[in-house]
């Protein structure tokens, strides 16, 4: 039997990645977003088109709606009957979180609580959804462990995304609900969001314009690539969360539960720093980078490391694409894409 995959944020650059992975392995895919002006649409209708050039067998469903429309997204549901959601429908950015908070409230912290109540009225029997590494905020103890509590975000958004966590185990906790939240860290690829480094630094290097280097390049993050990342959802997709047979009360494990809700890091669990990144960069476009050298933004960390232990035992994966590799393949499509 077809299941049935509700994906939120499928025009996004992860979104879109992993709707035509579930389509090539069979599944019937329902595809919402919203389509919004946070960055350039004919990108998300890029993707959007390329999901559609795969789905030769008609499993593909499209529609633009938001999260915060609940009759809507109830209607979706009893239409569709999705056995599986995946969230990765939010308002992201860290930045953007310090200029319109008000984006992030209804988006990922309203819309996400609709999202639990469809879930929760129609059957649905796994939830993944997106978290972030940004939860682990002034958190100084690399790598980030999922052992570790979270109890300091410094951004809005780093707030609503352990908010989510929060609020799916609580359903998972209430009505039995199995749900997984993944930390993506640093997520980059060919299609990516025009407002990450990758994609910044592609534009300044080619056009021989300076780019923003922040805390004077003593930055280093673990760099994940979008591939990476859509084996570790779709992994997740098959293996639903469960109780920890284990869990003790007295002494309770911050990443499962007595409820069926589970946590995990996905990253490459290969911190690189910026001044290297940037190097690899010059690298694969074949150009040198003017450097601009600022200090450290409000909300942002200076370090991230994912410790992915806990990924691979589950669902015996972990990311191992260098960014060597992943810069090269993102470089070949970025000259292609935007004909350069």
């Amino acid at each position: 039997m077809v299941r049935t995959v509700l994906v939120t944020g499928a025009a996004g650059f992860i979104g879109a990645a992993l709707c035509q992975r579930l389509l090539q392995q069979g599944d019937r895919v329902v595809g919402l977003d919203n389509l919004n002006s946070y960055y350039d649409r004919t990108l998300k209708q890029a993707r959007l088109r390329k999901i559609e050039s795969i789905d030769s067998d008609r499993r593909w469903r499209f529609d633009s709606i938001t999260l915060e429309n609940s009759n809507a997204l109830m209607a979706l549901f009893s239409a569709e009957k999705p056995s599986v959601v995946v969230n990765l429908a939010a308002q992201a950015g860290v930045r953007y979180s310090l200029e319109n908070p008000s984006a992030y409230i209804q988006s990922n912290l309203v819309g996400f609580g609709h999202l639990l109540e469809g879930c929760r009225y129609h059957g649905v029997s796994n939830l993944v959804y997106a978290s972030s590494s940004s939860v682990y905020g002034g958190n100084r103890n690399l790598p980030f462990d999922e052992l570790q509590p979270v109890n300091h975000p410094i951004s809005l958004y780093a707030a609503s995304k352990k908010a989510n966590e929060l609020m799916a185990h609580t359903y998972s906790h209430l009505y039995g609900l199995p749900a997984t939240g993944l930390r993506f860290f640093t997520v980059y690829g060919p299609w990516g969001r025009p407002d990450t480094a990758p994609m910044l630094f592609a534009r300044a290097i080619l056009a021989g314009e300076p780019i923003k280097v922040f805390n004077y390049g003593k930055m280093q993050r673990d760099f994940t690539y979008i591939d990476d990342v859509v084996e570790g959802v779709t992994r997740c997709c098959n293996k639903p969360a469960t109780t920890n047979i284990d869990f003790d009360p007295l002494h309770p494990d911050p990443a499962t539960a007595l409820a069926p809700h589970r946590v995990f890091n996905i990253g490459n669990d290969r911190p690189t720093p910026l001044l290297h990144f940037i190097e690899v960069m010059e690298q694969v476009f074949g150009c040198k980078a003017i450097k601009s050298f600022h200090p450290m933004q409000p909300g942002d960390v200076a370090s991230t490391a994912a410790n992915t232990r806990a990924l691979e035992k589950w669902v015996g994966f972990r990311p191992l694409i260098p960014i060597e590799v992943g810069l090269a393949r993102f470089a070949e499509w970025y000259r292609s894409f935007y004909e350069v």
